[in-house]
């Protein structure tokens, strides 16, 4: 057990279009991780075979697109993807989207880019 906040030393990474994340926890059947996406970025079009996934938005607002639907979500709420579906989240807006995403299994080798 342990307190965990990306302000300690933990695991960064970069991924998409200068976009960062701190790995809050990973295990094989769980991963969190909070993520930061500049202005105007998004990341490819991809499903999960076996994660599901959650994502809860801390700042900004996230546009996500899942089997060719269109969501917003605001500051404040969670969006729930099923395993299987494609989808891909993306930030319009002018300020940075900050999210925590939790995912169930992981999704190490999970993806599949579409």
């Amino acid at each position: 057990m342990s307190i965990r906040s990306k302000e300690q030393p933990l695991q960064h990474y970069l991924w998409g279009n200068n976009c960062d994340g701190w790995v809050l926890a990973d295990t094989e059947q769980l991963s969190v991780k909070q993520e930061r996406m500049p202005p105007q970025t998004s990341e490819a079009l991809h499903f999960h075979k076996n994660a599901q996934q959650f994502f809860f938005i801390l700042s900004g607002t996230a546009t996500f697109e899942v089997e060719g639907e269109s969501f917003n979500v605001i500051a404040g709420n969670g969006f729930h993807i099923e395993a299987g579906k494609k989808h891909r989240i993306s930030n319009n807006a002018a300020d940075d989207l900050e999210f925590i995403l939790s995912s169930q299994p992981s999704t190490n080798n999970d993806r599949v880019n579409v």
